[in-house]
This record gives structure tokens, C-alpha cells and sequence, in this order.
């Protein structure tokens, strides 16, 4: 009898449906019940489902921008696209000397979102100019020759600022067509920008293709010492405009 009984036992077992295939079932029905009421059919649902991971990608992520100026020549020249890594900063690590930053200018630039270089961080001493005409971070004179437009010089006024913490000073690569931190120096916010007004770090020319290019941060600055205590005050000084 217990011979017989086996294979009753077993048939019992196979003729029950497996929980996942229920499961998988049960998410297919739901997918198919959604793209019958989408005008198009799956197709939509698979366009609509992109464009939801692209917004999302967007806001998150990255974010494509557009170089509308030349003031960060020849790095970015007007019209190349440039993939912005939202998240770059997202996570304690905050803004460095070199790094090609966007950043919302309301209030402080223009009604406008502005790519420039980070040139001083929060502490930072930042002079313009040594004997040689290079721009001094924290006592320490920088190179920008790789970086800084053909024939430019790194400014052609002087100044002299401190940087508070929690901001940036802000310098765009074409030194003679940018409007930079430079020329806001009698300015509310002394021509910083606010580190929570950073959009993130651009990290990569997308397009034209032949531009492709990651956008590295050069070593000019690399050398630059940790920058000291502010006086008491913690305000900027400032010698000089950008006209």
C-alpha cells in the first residue's frame, strides 16, 4: 500500500502552482492591463517607463548642460554639452580647488545657472598678483598655464580676498570674456557663491562627439597649502574690480 500511495503523493505535489510563478503571473497581468489602456500598447508603456528613468537620472544624477559662452574657453567652448554630476558633492565631500563647478547665480551673479573654475574655498587667501602676474592661494603662487585661455592673463586687476567658509570663489578659464567672482567683489556676498547654490561638478564634454572629453582636475593646484583661520570678522577684503 505504501508503494501505491507514492506517486498519488507526488502528482499532488507537482499539480500545486509554484508561489513565484504565481507571482511573475500576477505582475505580468498587471503590465499587460497597463499597456492595454495606453494609447500605443507596450510601446508606450516602454517609452513612458524611459522617460520616467531619465527624469529621474536628471534630477538625481546627472544633468546635461549647455555652454552658452566662451568664458570658459578653450575647455568648453559655446555649444558643448556637458554632463554635470549632481551627486558629487552629495555626500560630505564638498567642492575643490580646480573643479569646473555649475552653480545657480541668482542673487549673486545674474538670474542665470554659471560654469567657472573653483579657484578658493572656505579659508582660502586668494591674491591676484605675484611678481610673475600668477594668482596666489594660501601664499602659494599657481601655474594655470595648462588650463587659462592663449594669451590671457590670470587677471588683469588686482585683489585681495578671504574666502568664508561655506563659499567659493569663482573664476571662468577665459579670464578676458568671463564675468566671475571678480566682478562682484562690492557685490552682496563679496563675489562668493554659496556651496549649497552648487548644481554639481562637470565632469564630462558629451557632445560634439569630437569634443568628448572628461574633465579632469588639474594639478595646478595641488600644491596649494590647507588654507588658515579667518580673522574674527570672517568677511572678505577686497582690492580692486573687474571691469
Amino acid at each position: 500500500m505504501d508503494t501505491e500511495a507514492q506517486p498519488t503523493t507526488e502528482r499532488d505535489r507537482s499539480s500545486r502552482p509554484a508561489q513565484g510563478t504565481v507571482e511573475g503571473r500576477s505582475r505580468f497581468s498587471l503590465t499587460a492591463r497597463i499597456a492595454e489602456w495606453l494609447p500605443g500598447g507596450r510601446i508606450s508603456l516602454t517609452l513612458l517607463i524611459c522617460l520616467v528613468f531619465l527624469l529621474l537620472l536628471n534630477a538625481f544624477v546627472v544633468q546635461p548642460f549647455q555652454i552658452p559662452s566662451g568664458s570658459m574657453e578653450n575647455g568648453l567652448r559655446i555649444g558643448d554639452r556637458v554632463l554635470v554630476n549632481r551627486l558629487a558633492y552629495r555626500f560630505g565631500a564638498g567642492p575643490q580647488r580646480g573643479d569646473v563647478v555649475v552653480f545657480d547665480g541668482t542673487e549673486y551673479f545674474g538670474n542665470s545657472d554659471y560654469v567657472k573654475r573653483v579657484v578658493g574655498v572656505g579659508g582660502d587667501h586668494v591674491v591676484c598678483c605675484d611678481k610673475e602676474g600668477r594668482i596666489r592661494v594660501n601664499g602659494r603662487s599657481v601655474d594655470e598655464t595648462s588650463f587659462l585661455y592663449p594669451g590671457d592673463s590670470p587677471s588683469t586687476v588686482d585683489f585681495d580676498v578671504e574666502v568664508p567658509e561655506g563659499t567659493l570663489f569663482v573664476l571662468g578659464d577665459h579670464r578676458g570674456a568671463s564675468s566671475d567672482s571678480r566682478d562682484h567683489l562690492g557685490s552682496p556676498g563679496g563675489g562668493m557663491i554659496p556651496v549649497d547654490r552648487v548644481i554639481g561638478r562637470a565632469d564630462w564634454i558629451v557632445w560634439p562627439y569630437g569634443h568628448l572629453t572628461r574633465l579632469s582636475r588639474p594639478s595646478a593646484y595641488a600644491r596649494v597649502p590647507a588654507a588658515r583661520a579667518q580673522g574674527a570678522s570672517g568677511t572678505p577684503t577686497a582690492v580692486g574690480a573687474h571691469g
